[in-house]
């Protein structure tokens, strides 16, 4: 399996997902510093917010295998520069987080992702399981059984 670190603004969604794609209970927790779970190292969103604590985004980018760009389909803007994927050494997807959400606009946060240069991007709702399954296949190396499997 693949090593992914989720980033994005505060509440779009990051700790919610790796819920999600850890098969656990949603549940809310605040990510107060950089977790790391078994392939996936969930960030806190005022680490991509400020750009001082940006740094660390770019210091624990390595230890992944993927980088995953959120947004949420309710946000009015994106925070990430365009063609910013361009500049990284791994692969970027782009994730498209509440999109059961009432105003959810996911056609236009996917417009940012792939301005940004996301051009594998998912849409998923961590509380229907709507997408998770895709972002798990995705990072599933062609050689992995996975516990869900047996």
């Amino acid at each position: 399996m693949k090593k992914i670190i989720l980033m994005g603004k505060s509440t779009c969604g990051k700790t919610t997902l790796t819920q999600a794609l850890q098969g656990k209970k949603i549940q809310y927790r605040k990510t107060q510093y950089i977790n790391h779970y078994d392939v996936i190292i969930d960030t806190p969103g005022e680490y991509a917010e400020n750009h001082t604590l940006a740094r660390a985004l770019a210091l624990f980018a390595y230890e992944a295998d993927v980088i995953g760009f959120l947004i949420s389909s309710t946000e009015h803007y994106s925070l990430y520069p365009p063609c910013i994927v361009g500049q990284v050494t791994r692969p970027v997807i782009g994730i498209v987080t509440q999109i059961d959400a009432k105003e959810a606009n996911p056609n236009q946060a996917e417009k940012w992702l792939r301005l940004v240069g996301c051009t594998d991007i998912f849409h998923v709702s961590a509380y229907t399981g709507e997408g998770v399954g895709e972002i798990l296949e995705y990072l599933r190396d062609k050689n992995d059984v996975l516990p869900w499997d047996s």
